[in-house]
């Protein structure tokens, strides 16, 4: 049953690389919303950072919520978007906003937090190493010698970027040092995982303390790069017809079941609120199922993988953002109900 009609603030844009995705990310909100009775207040963030609705500047007030809203959409993606600092900001405006919070959203941007995270956490992961900026300045060497334990090939990444922007696949040790100037470029803390030989494997997860994982679905990349071997970069993401999306996945039932306990387990042992698309490795013939990352603000037109999972799961792209609505205040509310 549909909650009532809300006024939304739907953010969209962003400073990050992903300024385009979140875009079209948000256009697509913005329609199931109206579809689904709000009413809808688009708040274009620019690439410098301005906010501005209507072609006019926005003005913030600590505490004064935003643009009368009942509730905020943030569609942002990456950087100064995902990584808690909009959150954070929505917290001082005092206004209920859909996704994690700050310190979950702060963790699952930073990849190595995240990890070490769900390692305390006990959950399956691929093996990886952390190098900083300065490390790799002072003892190079040192710094190479320290990621011989993952073998070849690895992947290295920014830690705190998304949509694969600035990662490489490194499948010879001479390469190692220009894939890590490469990811330095983006970000001082760069992740090293080594590589895992499963399909991937992606599930939505909806709620607050209580979950819900979606039926799993299975990327298949198309086109040279599934024949050369490739994987799944931002060109596979982003260019129509790069990749395909199999739902329910070809996995066994058992595994099909173990992808959506752990998915709940990741969402719940990072702190995760309203959404998270969770992101897996399965080896079928032995069985094994690593947790990737979890991403807290996904791609979210209605044909990217959240909506796509969820919509195969019985929930549709306007019941998923109207659900998504409800929770939102009902965190915002609970949390009120606390004394500071």
């Amino acid at each position: 049953m549909a909650s009532a009609p809300r006024r939304v603030a739907v953010l969209g844009g962003g400073r990050s690389s992903e300024h385009e995705v979140s875009l079209a990310s948000a256009a697509s909100v913005r329609a199931g919303l109206e579809r689904g009775g709000h009413e809808v207040v688009m708040v274009d963030v620019a690439r410098s950072g301005e906010w501005s609705c209507a072609g006019e500047p926005v003005t913030l007030t600590p505490g004064g919520g935003l643009l009368g809203a009942d509730v905020v959409f943030p569609v942002l993606h990456g950087p100064f978007g995902e990584d808690g600092t909009v959150q954070g900001l929505l917290e001082c405006l005092d206004v209920p906003y859909v996704g994690s919070g700050v310190l979950a959203s702060a963790a699952c941007m930073d990849k190595v937090v995240a990890k070490e995270l769900l390692a305390r956490a006990g959950l399956p992961q691929v093996d990886y190493r952390a190098v900083r900026h300065a490390r790799w300045v002072a003892a190079p060497a040192e710094a190479l010698a320290s990621l011989e334990p993952l073998g070849l090939p690895v992947f290295v990444k920014p830690a705190r970027l998304g949509s694969s922007v600035g990662i490489v696949r490194v499948a010879d040790a001479g390469s190692l040092a220009d894939a890590l100037e490469t990811a330095f470029a983006h970000d001082p803390l760069v992740i090293v995982e080594a590589a895992a030989s499963g399909l991937e494997i992606e599930c939505a997860v909806l709620g607050n303390d209580s979950p819900l994982a979606s039926t799993p679905g299975e990327i298949v990349l198309v086109g040279g790069g599934a024949a050369d071997g490739g994987w799944y970069d931002y060109e596979a993401k982003y260019t129509p017809g790069g990749m395909e999306l199999v739902v329910p996945a070809r996995i066994p039932g058992e595994l099909i079941e173990r992808v959506r306990v752990l998915a709940a387990e990741a969402f719940t042992a990072l702190g995760c609120a309203g959404l998270a698309r969770a992101d897996f490795f399965v080896e079928v013939e032995s069985g094994a199922v690593l947790v990737n990352e979890l991403n807290t603000m996904p791609g979210f037109t209605e044909t990217s993988v959240y909506g796509k999972l969820f919509a195969a799961s019985g929930v549709p792209y306007e019941e998923l953002l109207d659900r998504l609505l409800t929770l939102a205040v009902q965190r915002f509310e609970r949390e009120r109900a606390y004394q500071f």
